[in-house]
């Protein structure tokens, strides 16, 4: 692995971190990489004893393995929002072909999954307090992690060592380093007119994305430009609401997080909700949601047009326009969606 110019070798990087955790035991990895100025995967290669073991890039094949493995805890995550489910991958469908394919997780754990974005994976054992944790772990381009599955109490250890021994790196590889995304660039303006009339005759909440394709435009500045019938800002700590109500009333949502190379998803009823700090947290069984709200910019509420009526949202972005996370009532396709989640975000 190439190091950045701060460190001049590995070992340089390992005894910084080293003290990092000295000095701060409680640091996570990924924050311990932006204080170190690296990214996490930079950090997480100066593991030894054992070191990552390299997996092959046979991402689709990988993922549909991961079927096997029983009760995992999947974590995804942004700079500003953890969501973590225990569950299994129980029905995962791969769309398209490579390197561009997508692919569906149903199950009690939800993903979209953008495999062109995945660069880098691996097998991870790590020594804890609570013992030994077994992982696997995957990185896009730049070193940010994309997704990690950890393995539970209970499951199948002997599916987890065949995947390891079937997509380990055997033959000699590039070598790995981390490289920044070229900066995207967009419409620095539309017609505002056939925008609305695009916005309007949308048919499902899908047919978003495929407007902001044709377009070019970033998903904040079609909010921005859409006018407040469609789209209209609310206070930025606006999710501490829905979450409490959601949690009194047991009304069942949804909530999307995620980054470059998937998106996860909660679907079904919010109990435990914790206020720590800065961070607002749902803290349920086989569910964890960590937001970091240092990171809240910007909260939006948007409507979309759709063949079933309005589907609404709560929208949380960064400050430099990237989205954190969505929130959303509870909706099955063919139905409206729920009234009382229409008054909670009417009342934003």
């Amino acid at each position: 692995m190439e190091t950045t110019l701060k460190y001049p070798s590995a070992t340089a990087l390992k005894d910084a971190w080293e003290t990092l955790k000295a000095n701060q035991p409680k640091t996570r990895i990924r924050d311990a990489a932006k204080i170190l100025e690296v990214s996490e995967l930079e950090l997480l290669l100066t593991t030894e004893n054992p070191a990552p073991i390299r997996l092959k890039d046979d991402w689709a094949r990988i993922l549909l393995s991961c079927r096997e493995l029983g009760k995992v805890m999947a974590l995804t995550r942004n700079d500003g929002c953890v969501l973590e489910h225990k569950g299994n991958f129980q029905k995962i469908t791969i769309h398209g072909t490579a390197p561009s394919q997508i692919a569906t997780v149903i199950g009690p754990i939800e993903q979209r999954v953008f495999l062109n974005k995945w660069k880098y994976g691996f097998a991870v054992t790590t020594e804890t307090a609570r013992g030994t944790m077994r992982s696997f772990q995957f990185f896009d381009q730049a070193g940010d992690a994309i997704l990690k599955i950890y393995l539970q109490e209970n499951s199948n250890q002997d599916a987890y060592d065949n995947m390891v021994a079937t997509y380990r790196q055997k033959k000699e590889s590039d070598p790995i380093q981390a490289l920044p995304f070229e900066p995207q660039t967009y419409a620095s303006a539309v017609d505002r007119e056939a925008f609305a009339k695009d916005w309007e005759n949308m048919k499902d909440t899908h047919d978003f994305f495929g407007m902001l394709r044709k377009y070019n435009v970033h998903r904040l500045d079609a909010i921005k430009w859409i006018g407040e019938k469609w789209a209209y800002p609310v206070d930025r700590l606006s999710s501490r609401k829905i979450l409490e109500v959601a949690s009194d009333e047991k009304m069942p949502i949804m909530i999307f997080a995620g980054n470059k190379g998937n998106i996860q998803i909660h679907q079904g009823k919010v109990r435990t909700i914790r206020q720590l700090g800065d961070w607002l947290n749902v803290m349920d069984p086989d569910f964890n949601m960590h937001m970091d709200e240092t990171c809240i910019a910007e909260a939006w509420v948007v409507h979309k047009h759709t063949d079933d009526g309005l589907v609404s949202s709560l929208e949380l972005f960064d400050k430099d326009g990237e989205m954190i996370a969505q929130l959303f009532g509870l909706r099955k396709p063919g139905l409206p969606q729920n009234e009382r989640w229409k008054n909670l975000i009417d009342s934003l």
